[in-house]
């Protein structure tokens, strides 16, 4: 599949993810009288990477994630040539969607942008949790979601399944790390919003990219060790099972 191509799936995965994902949150979450709360936004961030891999996953690999794309470059899915472009692209399929959220979110009277999803720790975490707590809790779970990821794609993994995997992965790291951060383990998910709503989710936003590619990377490393993989070659980088 072209470079170009593959592109213009991550921009409009990325773009579908931070729509739903960020959407649920900033319309629905605390919606009186049918507020889908924090469990609500968990599952449509895990519909989100779901369904986006299942309808663009065969033409990029449906990554939609910086972090992901760099936890496949370290398991050597990918080629180097490749992480650079696959984060531009995710990045401004991210902001376009933060930008029409914004447009949706603003056509409301009485609108304030408030935090507009974006993630934060100290005073600026749902929960009050500390940069440590962030720290280790985004490392964490982005190294979880990478095994998952990783295992779930493998030749040895049962084949058409790696979309469900993945998206009820990333609804369990949202059920558990929604207080502590209103969960990232995605640096264009935590960037889209943060240009909109400014201050502290701008002044923060660099723990939510060093810190889900630092997990990411342990689990590119570790993975490939865990699965008797002593020299992985680069395979196809596809997310969603052919």
């Amino acid at each position: 599949m072209p470079l170009s191509r593959r592109l213009g799936a991550e921009l409009l995965g990325t773009f579908w993810l931070v729509l739903g994902g960020c959407g649920s949150a900033v319309l629905a979450a605390a919606f009186p009288g049918f507020g889908i709360g924090f469990a609500g936004v968990a599952l449509a961030f895990g519909l989100t990477v779901l369904t986006g891999a299942y309808a663009l996953g065969w033409i990029s690999g449906g990554h939609f994630n910086p972090a992901i794309t760099f936890g496949l470059f370290v398991a050597r899915r990918i080629p180097g040539r490749e992480v650079i472009p696959y984060w531009i692209a995710q990045v401004v399929g991210a902001i376009i969607a933060a930008a029409v959220l914004y447009v949706i979110a603003s056509g409301k009277p009485g609108f304030a942008i408030g935090s507009f999803a974006t993630n934060g720790y100290g005073d600026h975490s749902p929960g009050g949790y500390s940069l440590l707590a962030a720290l280790v809790c985004e490392i964490v779970m982005t190294f979880m979601f990478l095994i998952v990821i990783l295992g779930a794609t493998s030749s040895q993994a049962p084949g058409g399944f790696a979309p469900l995997a993945i998206g009820f992965a990333l609804t369990l790291i949202h059920l558990i790390s929604i207080p502590v951060t209103n969960t990232s383990v995605n640096p264009a998910r935590s960037t889209g919003p943060a240009l909109f709503a400014g201050g502290p989710a701008l002044e923060q936003l660099w723990l939510f990219w060093i810190a889900p590619l630092i997990g990411a990377a342990i689990a590119g490393y570790v993975f490939p060790l865990l699965a008797g993989i002593v020299a992985p070659s680069i395979e196809k980088p596809h997310i969603a099972a052919e």
